[in-house]
């Protein structure tokens, strides 16, 4: 069971509260993780990825065991804490402004 915690605004729209809890079958990569969530919340389509090219949207990161891995592969295998539950996979809205 792959655990997902959503920004505040996200868990709004998908109408959940507290962490998101996902089946994925190993590896688990973002791209899966990503997949799954939009399939299980379709109401969440086209805010953290865009809708055609699948790429991250610029104001949202993903954080897995303490690390920022929003500018690697979407296919590399996350952690076995990740695949495993232990862990939670964080996506973050990013903050900007002067």
């Amino acid at each position: 069971m792959i655990r997902v915690v959503l920004p505040p605004h996200l868990r709004t729209l998908a109408r959940v509260d507290g962490e998101v809890e996902l089946e994925l079958k190993t590896p688990v990569s973002q791209r899966s993780v990503l997949d799954s969530l939009e399939a299980k919340y379709p109401m969440l389509r086209g805010t953290i990825r865009d809708h055609v090219t699948k790429l991250r949207r610029p104001m949202v990161r993903f954080f897995v065991c303490g690390e920022d891995l929003s500018h690697e592969s979407p296919d590399a295998p996350l952690p076995d804490a990740i695949a495993k539950g232990t862990e939670p996979f964080l996506i973050i809205g990013a903050i900007a402004g002067g």
